[in-house]
């Protein structure tokens, strides 16, 4: 006699089946909601798409919601947004639903206004709560990032211009 599954348990098998069957799977894979019907996620991804949206991302959100035994919500802008929805609350708003945030900063992070955005909105969520923050530097060094030098520098200074005044100062805050 087959074990009746919970609505939960079914959206996890699926996600695993999908996951194993191909390299496309995240763009199929649904957030599943951290404890019974709640909004919460317990990881927020922040990642610049362009570099790392198709490797390094996708491998990692993949590991985190098929890991373990108790299924993790994962945040990610193209599993997690409902189409038509409004961009700019949907992000900032999945940041203060979120337990943990992984801001996976590349090369080209900091020329994403959004991207810094979403850092700012991090960093400050970090001070006002338990909010954790584990970033991941992706192919890049945090000596360059924190003082914008390098490759990663010049990615932000040459977008800059692009930027109000006021991106451009909470950006340089949030990434020091």
């Amino acid at each position: 006699m087959e074990k009746r599954q919970s609505p939960r348990e079914k959206k996890r098998r699926i996600a695993e089946k999908e996951i194993t069957d191909g390299a496309s799977a995240s763009l199929s894979v649904p957030s599943i909601p951290t404890g019974g019907g709640s909004d919460q996620y317990d990881v927020f991804l922040s990642f610049r798409g362009s570099d790392t949206r198709n490797e390094f991302t996708d491998h990692l959100y993949r590991s985190l919601i098929s890991v373990g035994t108790v299924p993790i919500s994962v945040f990610k802008d193209d599993n997690s947004l409902e189409i038509g929805k409004d961009f700019n609350s949907g992000i900032l708003n999945a940041i203060m639903r979120s337990k943990i945030s992984i801001p996976i900063i590349s090369e080209n992070y900091a020329s994403s206004k959004w991207c810094l955005r979403e850092l700012v909105r991090i960093m400050d969520y970090q001070k006002s709560t338990l909010h954790t923050v584990l970033p991941i530097f992706y192919k890049v060094l945090p000596s360059d990032v924190r003082s914008l030098n390098g490759k990663f520098g010049e990615a932000f200074h040459l977008r800059k211009k692009r930027f109000d005044k006021e991106d451009i100062q909470e950006g340089q805050r949030a990434l020091t």
